[in-house]
């Protein structure tokens, strides 16, 4: 009888479950309903909903359709899951991720936010759910059903951000020898990043005072790593019709435009990551840290995280500390060391959301109060005639006698944050009279020429006082502009020219010259280099003499301390040693004979993209297909950023991972007119004929009309459908 009792209570419990996901599936069938995907003739999304919420839901669901494999990536990462799937080596990373926030606090977070917001995150869910019921042929790596609060990982509502400031190699120094992380470590680790294609971004707002057509341009220009972000169109009944970049497995465009308003973020490199040295002792059986005249209890609690070995799961177990300063996560001067950021993710996912929605000035205005769009500088422009940069969003107060690019005392009260300055305390530019705003990365007291703020208006953590190539080289070209058109803007943000090799390369002429022991085998490519105009293309051999030979100065460390490297360049540009300049030339001639046969190179011959299958991590291979590509590294100052790397084992040339990924530029007049390119194609599947369709077109900057309007959009759709009815 007890046999027959349990039996019964497994097929119940087994029929409330089917019932339960058919009365699921009926929800999001029901749903689809609301939404028609369109997609144009280049493979890019244009979803209608009724509400905010269906269009999510659509958006979501035409995201998995182009990728479910980094929708899927980005949420392993974001809610610290990476090493079930890669292994033990990503285990601090997990950790990291733990230590901002737990599962059930982001779940408190999704709870206390505001209905119309979780019905976005609901739809998030939705969408992505029903991709993978309507596709049962998809294997997910690890996420078989996505949640409503995992968005609010997002510390700042996007994807990365400002966690990644902090470094897993410290937090593993602290749990694994309780020691900082070695020097050696960290010079290592400087080094590499120093040889990364920099991360960044180009943003330029022009007036109508300077375009042909008298309304305001933006150029929308993110250097992220390709494919890192997907085009779409998002449209509601509810005032919603947005379209531009987003970060596959967001809910909102990133980085775009609606009819009248557009914005641009690049990475801001304010501080608003602090750290706090803490004073621990041990009172009893617990762990107490010094604030003041006070002990305070260090809040603690374990974190279990799985890993993958071989074909098994195992686990491992850490103690997880925070102070009021926030979690505990390395050392410095044998102290346990709290990092402190902006965490708050309802606010940084209702700012994102808002700023989609914006009709103007005066609303973008107020939305930026809200505050939490940290990581980000905002380059805007709007229909109204109004071109505006906001530098930062999220700066915290404070007090200007600490050094907060070191780490504080977090035991003296007086270093503590004190609230967060309002955005008219931040650095704001409106409407200057030169009639242009660039920001590409470098300092803002020059982003509108002598119209631009003043250093010494603002404390002295308010912005890094610092330029870079990039910068210099936008200036050059918008100081004397005029009669701007879409197309105008491409060129310049394609202009070929280098401004760090007209710093870098006479000197190593001169050096040359001065030599009283010629090396024969330098004559003919210092010539080459001698005669060029520091421009790059695809056919210039001068332009891969120059690349290597930069790469090799930035490799040597044998200049002054103290020297950014602008500084650095100009150095070995006019006053290092002539002996060392021909030294590290000689070795650049020489690596390009031995590795490809002769230093003649074209710039194109090397410098390559290819894209053989929808990996995240992709292997190059010399010997498979790949495209010549012209443009050049944004550390040499090109605008039209192109980072390559190099690869082992089958791979010698350079081939194109990060940069110029999603372009706009975008008109805002009586109706919006844009242009935009994608890096390779807007689908991750190789059997798509959207995987690659743009990288000719990227490599020749053949940019594509954007048909925003719906009677444009029904001109070039390729094909109209419901989610989950596709091809059906």
């Amino acid at each position: 009888m007890k046999y027959f009792s349990i039996l019964f209570l497994l097929l119940c419990l087994s029929c409330d479950s089917e019932n339960l996901n058919n009365s699921e599936a009926d929800q999001w069938q029901k749903q689809a309903e609301n939404i028609t995907i369109i997609r144009d003739n280049f493979g890019v999304p244009h979803i209608y909903g009724k509400t905010d919420a269906d269009a999510v839901f659509g958006l979501l669901y035409a995201q998995c359709e182009d990728d479910f494999n980094r929708v899927e990536q980005n949420y392993i990462w974001a809610t610290g899951r990476l090493a079930e799937v890669e292994g033990e080596e990503a285990i601090y990373s997990d950790l990291r991720a733990k230590l901002f926030m737990t599962e059930e606090e982001a779940k408190a977070n999704y709870d206390k936010s505001p209905d119309w917001l979780k019905k976005l995150c609901d739809a998030f869910a939705d969408g992505i759910n029903y991709y993978l019921y309507t596709h049962p042929e998809v294997k997910p790596k690890l996420l078989t059903r996505f949640e409503p609060w995992m968005p609010m990982y997002f510390s700042e509502g996007s994807i990365g951000g400002d966690i990644e400031r902090i470094r897993t190699s410290k937090i593993k120094a602290f749990y694994e020898s309780d020691m900082e992380i070695p020097q050696s470590d960290l010079i290592e680790l400087q080094e590499k990043e120093a040889m990364e294609e920099p991360q960044g971004s180009n943003g330029i707002a022009i007036s109508g005072e300077l375009t042909k057509s008298g309304a305001p341009i933006l150029l929308i220009n993110p250097h992220t790593s390709f494919y890192f972000r997907g085009e779409v169109h998002a449209v509601s009944e509810e005032g919603l019709n947005a379209y531009g970049a987003v970060t596959w497995g967001q809910f909102f465009i990133y980085q775009g435009f609606n009819e009248k308003t557009g914005w641009m973020h690049t990475s801001t490199y304010t501080d608003i990551i602090d750290e706090f040295k803490e004073n621990i002792t041990r009172l009893d059986d617990n762990i107490m840290y010094q604030y003041g005249e006070e002990l305070r209890p260090v809040t603690s609690y374990e974190v279990e995280l799985k890993y993958k070995d071989g074909d098994s799961l195992k686990s491992k177990s850490f103690p997880a500390y925070r102070t009021h300063h926030g979690p505990i996560t390395h050392i410095e001067d044998e102290m346990w060391t709290a990092s402190a950021m902006m965490w708050d993710p309802v606010k940084a996912l209702e700012q994102s959301f808002i700023r989609t929605k914006q009709s103007g000035y005066k609303g973008f205005r107020d939305m930026m109060d809200i505050r939490t769009n940290s990581s980000n500088n905002t380059v805007y422009a709007d229909a109204e005639g109004n071109i505006a940069y906001f530098h930062g969003n999220f700066i915290p107060k404070r007090d200007t006698k600490f050094d907060y690019t070191k780490p504080v005392d977090g035991f003296n009260p007086e270093t503590d944050w004190q609230g967060l300055h309002t955005v008219d305390e931040n650095i704001l530019v409106l409407n200057p009279e030169n009639g242009w705003i660039q920001n590409c990365n470098s300092t803002p007291y020059t982003s509108a020429m002598e119209f631009s703020p003043k250093r010494e208006d603002y404390p002295n953590y308010m912005s890094i006082d610092q330029e870079n190539f990039r910068g210099v080289h936008a200036i050059s070209l918008l100081k004397d502009g005029k009669d701007y058109t879409i197309d105008s803007v491409i060129e310049l943000a394609h202009d070929p020219f280098l401004p760090a090799f007209e710093s870098l390369i006479p000197g190593l002429v001169k050096a040359y010259d001065k030599s009283t022991d010629k090396d024969d085998k330098l004559s003919e490519p210092i010539e080459v280099l001698r005669n060029w105009d520091y421009k790059t293309s695809k056919e210039s051999v001068a332009m891969t003499l120059a690349h290597y030979y930069g790469e090799a100065m930035m490799r040597n460390r044998n200049y002054p301390d103290g020297l950014d490297f602008m500084e650095r360049f100009a150095f070995f540009g006019t006053d290092a040693p002539n002996s060392e300049l021909l030294k590290e030339f000689s070795k650049v001639v020489e690596y390009l004979n031995d590795t490809f046969g002769s230093w003649k190179q074209p710039w194109g011959e090397v410098n390559r993209y290819q894209r053989l299958n929808g990996d995240i991590r992709q292997e190059f291979d010399d010997a498979k297909p790949s495209i010549a590509v012209g443009l050049a590294s944004g550390r040499w100052g090109a605008l039209a950023a192109y980072g390559a790397r190099y690869s082992s084992k089958k791979a010698n040339k350079l081939y194109g991972t990060r940069g110029n990924s999603f372009v706009a530029v975008v008109e805002f007049g009586d109706k919006v007119k844009a242009k935009s390119m994608l890096a390779g194609g807007q689908s991750g599947d190789p059997d798509s004929p959207h995987f690659n369709d743009q990288a000719q077109r990227y490599a020749n900057v053949e940019f594509k009309d954007v048909p925003y309007y719906k009677e444009d959009v029904d001109k070039v759709a390729e094909e109209t459908y419901k989610p989950g009815q596709r091809n059906k």
